[in-house]
């Protein structure tokens, strides 16, 4: 069978999954099975695989869905811990009192606030949080909703301590190691996060000024694009605040915890400086006087800008403890994080890989090759965040009913995503074992990718993150998107004949493209419109955030390309 056809046959699990989700509207629980079972009957009729090394292939995906899971278990109980003990409550509290200047607040809240989260929690909670509590300080319900999904970019590859690169890039580890001649298996991981802060540099203090004009040019009362991009300098002031700690990370210690401690770190400095007043833009001359800028009232807001929730319909948020103690565990997960994986402090090597705490699947159902394990004591879902989240119910003297409350939504909230993990996983487990084929087929992956290299050439580095992007927006979380389409990426620059740091360049872009891809996935928009009020009105959000999302790209694409062609050529 000619590649042509079989990319074209490889491709038809992807399109399930697109027509279904986006087409039908179908949720991920239901639409990504269907994908799944579709791979595995290709992988059965197509490429002549044993329903028993099917079966195999799927035991290995849920064992590797098993380790995201864990991760998205912890990153869930800590939110919805603090969420139960008022330590939420406390921080947005604190958040509104920093500076009235809405300019400033979305910066704060969307920008910094939102990295922060991201850092810590990921999938999806930024939009969750954050959007409300714009909504709460007076904000247009879409604006503040447009803003939060639009922020929830560049911090997103290394979202919920580093998941989408160290899982979602988890097929392409050995075939890294072993064309790096390492046996350290991070060493990959942390090539691919230098290059993804190269890649995110420029739009983490372009978006923000583009943002802010974007905000006043369509929801501010004089409808002018110089109003926000007036307060550029804040802008700057912001994106350095963020980037030092996030870079110093990324390159010192790996794709762990760089929007963590950049979004704290920054978060903290980013406030101080404010009320200090470095940087705060002008107020705004309105007839003869001069004022922080601010919205319309909202009698003269348009119809659209509103739904279910109205701006002032939203209560007041309370402290219920100090700041300090509010924000104490995830001060806390950031240092253990950050103890546990800078090698100056030697606990990595006693911790990755501990043979008492590492659950080894080999050989599953007798096919060599097809493997899985779970490493417990590494995985940041058990340390930090379960042990932090058992921290903190000492820490905030929290009763058993909060106790229970902060367990049992979390346990409800993973439902989906083991249901859509487990097939997801599963179908990347299939798309790489379809290379080991009785017919000599090439692999899924690779069959797509020839097709795509002959097609694209050399300019296939400004294109990666598209593939990304693509992959966030029909599943909703960069972490699959990066596991769809790791090894395809990777299929494409062997094609291309690039070397291995070329090819990690293209990876990157992947990991890149997943996460500027966030800002325009259903997925996401639905929880921000939840949140807001605005159920419904996904195709307006999708209509203003696909246009950041088309900017980002143009960076993201020249830098992937100086990468690949001028530095390691």
């Amino acid at each position: 069978m000619s590649s042509g056809m079989l990319a074209l046959l490889a491709i038809v699990p992807i399109l399930v999954a697109l027509v279904l989700m986006v087409g039908l509207r179908w949720p991920s629980t239901r639409a990504m099975p269907l994908a799944f079972i579709t791979g595995a009957l290709l992988a059965m009729f197509v490429w002549n695989l044993p329903p028993k090394q099917v079966a195999a292939l799927f035991l290995e995906g849920t064992c590797n869905a098993i380790g995201v899971l864990i991760i998205v278990f912890g990153a869930i109980l800590i939110y919805y811990t603090l969420q139960a003990s008022g330590a939420m409550e406390t921080i947005q509290a604190g958040m509104t009192k920093v500076s009235p200047d809405r300019r400033v607040q979305a910066i704060i809240v969307g920008y910094m606030f939102g990295a922060f989260i991201e850092g810590a929690a990921g999938f999806g909670t930024p939009a969750a949080l954050a959007a409300p509590l714009l909504l709460g300080l007076g904000f247009p319900p879409i604006c503040a909703a447009v803003i939060c999904l639009v922020f929830n970019s560049f911090p997103v590859t290394f979202g919920a301590v580093g998941t989408p690169v160290i899982m979602g890039f988890a097929s392409l580890k050995e075939i890294g190691m072993q064309a790096l001649s390492t046996q350290d298996p991070s060493l990959f991981f942390k090539l691919i996060g230098q290059n993804v802060t190269l890649m995110h540099g420029a739009m983490i203090f372009i978006l923000p000024i583009f943002m802010l004009g974007f905000m006043t040019r369509f929801y501010g009362k004089n409808k002018s694009w110089s109003e926000g991009f007036a307060a550029w300098k804040y802008c700057i002031l912001a994106g350095i605040c963020f980037a030092i700690p996030y870079y110093i990370i990324a390159w010192m210690a790996g794709p762990e915890v760089p929007s963590l401690v950049g979004g704290i770190v920054g978060l903290a400095l980013l406030i101080w400086l404010t009320k200090q007043g470095i940087c705060v833009p002008a107020k705004i001359s309105n007839g003869n006087k001069e004022e922080v800028w601010n919205f319309a009232p909202h009698t003269e807001w348009k119809p659209e800008w509103t739904g279910q929730i109205a701006a002032s319909d939203v209560t007041e948020y309370k402290e219920h403890m100090s700041q300090f103690m509010a924000w104490l565990p995830y001060i806390l997960c950031g240092l253990i994080l950050v103890v546990t994986r800078v090698p100056a402090f030697h606990l990595k090597p006693i911790m990755q890989g501990n043979p008492m705490t590492t659950i080894v699947f080999k050989d599953i159902l007798g096919y060599p090759g097809i493997k899985s394990a779970i490493d417990l004591l590494w995985l940041p879902g058990t340390i930090p965040f379960i042990l932090v989240a058992l921290i903190t119910i000492a820490l905030h003297k929290m009763n058993g009913a909060k106790v229970s409350e902060a367990w049992g939504t979390t346990c409800k909230k993973m439902i989906a995503p083991t249901i859509a993990l487990i097939a997801a996983v599963s179908l990347v487990s299939i798309f790489k074992g379809s290379a080991n084929n009785p017919m000599g087929y090439d692999s899924m992956p690779l069959a797509m990718a020839k097709v795509c290299a002959g097609a694209a050439g050399s300019v296939w580095p400004a294109l990666a993150s598209y593939i990304g992007g693509l992959g966030a927006f029909i599943t909703g979380s960069n972490t699959v998107s990066d596991m769809l389409f790791a090894n395809f990426q990777w299929d494409v620059a062997q094609q291309l004949h690039f070397n291995v740091n070329q090819a990690i360049a293209v990876v990157s872009a992947q990991g890149v493209g997943g996460a500027m891809g966030n800002m325009i996935c259903v997925h996401n928009i639905v929880a921000a419109c939840a949140v807001t009020g605005l159920i419904g009105r996904e195709g307006d959000i999708l209509k203003q955030t696909v246009w950041p999302f088309l900017l980002y790209s143009v960076p993201v694409g020249i830098v992937t390309c100086i990468l690949c062609f001028a530095v390691y050529a």
